[in-house]
C-alpha cells in the first residue's frame, strides 16, 4: 500500500472539499446581500421563528459553527437574548443537514465541468450578480473534486484488514462510534468536513450503515467545541449560549445511540432506493429535526439549566429599537416623546462603543474590538429606524414648534451615527498599530490618552444634556468642545517638534495625527447636540 498516495490524496482532497464549502458559502453570502443581519434583527421572542431564523442564516453561509458564533456574539454583547440564540442554535443544527445532502447527490463525475462552467461565469462575465452564481457553481463542483480525491486516496484502505476489522468492530460498538467521530470532529472543527468523510468511506464501501450513525451522532458532538472556544472570556450569556448547544447536542446524540436499531430502521424507510450518502443525510436530517421538535417546548427549561449550571448576572438588549410603538404614531407629541428615549439609547451605544474603541487601541484587547463593532452596527440599524420614524411622525402632521424640533432630532442621530463612524475609525487605527507593530512614545500615548479622556466627557456630558434638557451641561460641552481643538493644535506642534528629534516614526506619526483628527470630530459632534439643547 502506497501510505504517501493516500495521505497526500486524503488530506488534499479533504483541503479541496473545505475550499469548495467556503468558495460556495462566500458566493452565497455575496447573491444573498447583508441578509443575515436583517434576519437575526427581524427576530422576536418566538421560538419557533427562531428556529426558522437558524435554519436560513447556516443554508446561507453553510456552517452550523459559524451560525452558532454569531449567535453567541450577538448575545455577548446583548443584542440577543438568551431564549432568543437557543432556537437559533437549533435552526443552526437542521439548516447544517444541506451539506450532507448536497454530497448525497453523489455527482463527482462531472466536478469538472461544473468546475469550468463556474470559471466561465467569474471570468467571462463581469457582472458582479453572475460572479457570484459563478462562485456558488465552482464551489459546488469544487466541493465534489475534493470528495472525489479523497474516496480515490481512501480506496486502498479495503484492503487493510486492520481498518476493515476496526470498521466492523465499530458496527457492534456503538459507543466507540460515538467517541470517535467526537474526537475527530473536535480535531477538524467542521461537522460538516466529518459527515462528508463518512459519506465518502461509506459510499466506498468501508463502513455500513450501521456503522456509520454512531459516528454521524458524535459528529455533531464534536461541532460543539468551537462554540465552547467561541464563549471562552466571554460574557455569562454567551457562556450559557455555548453551554445549550452542548447540552442539545449531547442529549440528542446519547438519545439516538440508545434507540439505534429504531433509527436504523427508520433512516432505512426513508431512504429506501437511494445510495448510502443519502441515506446518511438522512440520518443526519433526522437527528437534528427531532431533536429540535424535543427541545423546542423545554426552552424555558434549557434556559432554566443553563442559568443554574452557570450563575451570574446578564443584561439582556434586544438587537432592534424598544421605544418606536407605531401605535403612538396616532399621537405625533407622544411618538417624537418615544423617539427622544430610543435617540437617548442610541447615543449610549455610540459612547461604549467609543470606550470600546479607545480601549482596545491602547490595551489591545480583541474582545474590546468586536465589542466596539458590533455597538457600532447597532447604532447605524437604530439610525436607520429612528430616521424612518421620524418621516412618519412628519407625516401625520406636525405643529410648526414640533416640526422644528423634529428636525433638530434628525441632526441630532446624525451627529451620535458619526460619533459611532469614528468609535470604528479607531478600531481600524488600533488593528492597523497591532499589524505594523507601531508603539506610541511615551508622551504621544499620555496626550492621546488625555484628549481621549476630553472626547468621552464631552459625549457623555452631550447625552446627559439630550436627556434631560439640561442647558447648564450643554454649556459645559461647548467648553470641552473648545479645550479639544486647543489641545489639536498643541498637540500636532508637539508632533511636529518630535518628527525633528527623530522621536517618532512617519508610521506612528501617521496613526496619531489621524486619531488626533476623529477625537476632535467626535467633540463637534458633541458641540451639536449640546447647540441643539441649548436651541430648544
Amino acid at each position: 500500500m502506497d501510505w504517501q498516495d493516500l495521505i497526500f490524496k486524503f488530506v488534499g482532497g479533504l483541503g479541496i472539499f473545505l475550499f469548495g464549502i467556503k468558495y460556495m458559502s462566500d458566493g452565497l453570502q455575496k447573491s444573498a446581500g447583508d441578509k443575515m443581519r436583517g434576519l437575526l434583527e427581524k427576530y422576536t421572542s418566538n421560538p419557533i421563528l427562531g428556529v426558522l431564523v437558524g435554519i436560513s442564516v447556516t443554508v446561507l453561509i453553510q456552517s452550523s459553527t459559524g451560525t452558532t458564533v454569531l449567535a453567541i456574539g450577538l448575545v455577548n454583547v446583548g443584542l440577543m437574548t438568551l431564549r432568543q440564540a437557543i432556537g437559533v442554535v437549533m435552526g443552526a443544527n437542521i439548516g447544517t443537514t444541506m451539506t450532507a445532502f448536497i454530497v448525497g447527490i453523489k455527482i463527482e463525475e462531472y466536478a469538472l465541468p461544473i468546475i469550468a462552467v463556474g470559471a466561465f461565469f467569474l471570468f467571462f462575465i463581469h457582472k458582479k450578480r453572475y460572479q457570484y452564481i459563478g462562485q456558488i457553481i465552482f464551489g459546488f463542483g469544487t466541493l465534489f473534486l475534493g470528495l472525489g480525491t479523497m474516496g480515490g486516496g481512501l480506496k486502498p484502505l479495503r484492503e487493510l484488514p486492520a481498518f476493515t476489522d476496526f470498521m466492523i468492530e465499530l458496527s457492534h460498538q456503538p459507543v466507540l462510534g460515538l467517541i470517535v467521530g467526537t474526537v475527530f470532529t473536535m480535531i477538524v472543527q467542521s461537522s460538516s468536513a466529518t459527515i462528508g468523510i463518512l459519506q465518502t468511506i461509506a459510499d466506498e464501501g468501508m463502513i455500513s450503515l450501521r456503522g456509520a450513525l454512531p459516528i454521524l451522532f458524535g459528529d455533531n458532538i464534536g461541532t460543539t467545541i468551537t462554540a465552547v472556544l467561541a464563549s471562552i472570556g466571554a460574557t455569562v450569556a454567551a457562556k450559557r449560549t455555548a453551554l445549550v448547544h452542548v447540552i442539545f447536542n449531547i442529549v440528542g446524540a446519547i438519545l439516538f445511540t440508545i434507540l439505534l436499531p429504531v433509527v436504523y430502521n427508520i433512516v432505512l424507510w426513508l431512504g429506501e432506493g437511494v445510495n448510502i450518502r443519502m441515506q446518511i443525510a438522512y440520518a443526519h436530517g433526522l437527528f437534528n429535526v427531532t431533536n429540535a421538535l424535543i427541545f423546542l417546548p423545554l426552552i424555558p427549561v434549557l434556559a432554566w439549566i443553563v442559568t443554574k449550571a452557570i450563575p451570574g448576572q446578564m443584561q439582556e438588549i434586544q438587537f432592534k429599537a424598544i421605544y418606536l410603538d407605531e401605535r403612538f404614531l396616532a399621537t405625533p407629541a407622544m411618538a417624537l416623546g418615544q423617539a427622544q428615549h430610543e435617540i437617548v439609547r442610541m447615543g449610549q451605544y455610540a459612547y461604549e462603543s467609543l470606550q470600546d474603541a479607545t480601549g482596545f487601541f491602547f490595551n489591545k484587547d480583541t474582545k474590546s474590538a468586536e465589542l466596539a463593532l458590533q455597538k457600532e452596527e447597532l447604532v447605524n440599524e437604530l439610525n436607520r429606524k429612528i430616521t424612518d420614524y421620524i418621516v412618519k411622525i412628519h407625516q401625520k402632521g406636525l405643529s410648526p414648534g414640533e416640526s422644528e424640533k423634529a428636525t433638530g432630532w434628525f441632526q441630532t442621530v446624525s451627529d451620535l451615527e458619526r460619533i459611532g463612524d469614528h468609535a470604528e475609525n479607531i478600531v481600524e487605527l488600533g488593528e492597523f498599530r497591532m499589524t505594523n507593530k507601531l508603539e506610541l512614545s511615551a508622551e504621544a500615548a499620555a496626550e492621546l490618552k488625555e484628549m481621549i479622556e476630553v472626547a468621552n466627557q464631552a459625549v457623555n456630558k452631550a447625552l446627559v444634556a439630550l436627556e434631560h434638557n439640561d442647558k447648564d451641561i450643554a454649556k459645559e460641552v461647548l467648553q470641552l468642545e473648545l479645550k479639544l481643538d486647543d489641545l489639536e493644535i498643541e498637540y500636532r506642534k508637539n508632533h511636529i517638534q518630535r518628527l525633528h528629534k527623530d522621536l517618532c516614526s512617519v508610521g506612528t506619526g501617521s496613526i496619531y495625527l489621524d486619531l488626533l483628527t476623529n477625537l476632535e470630530r467626535i467633540g463637534d459632534h458633541s458641540k451639536n447636540i449640546a447647540q441643539f439643547v441649548l436651541h430648544e
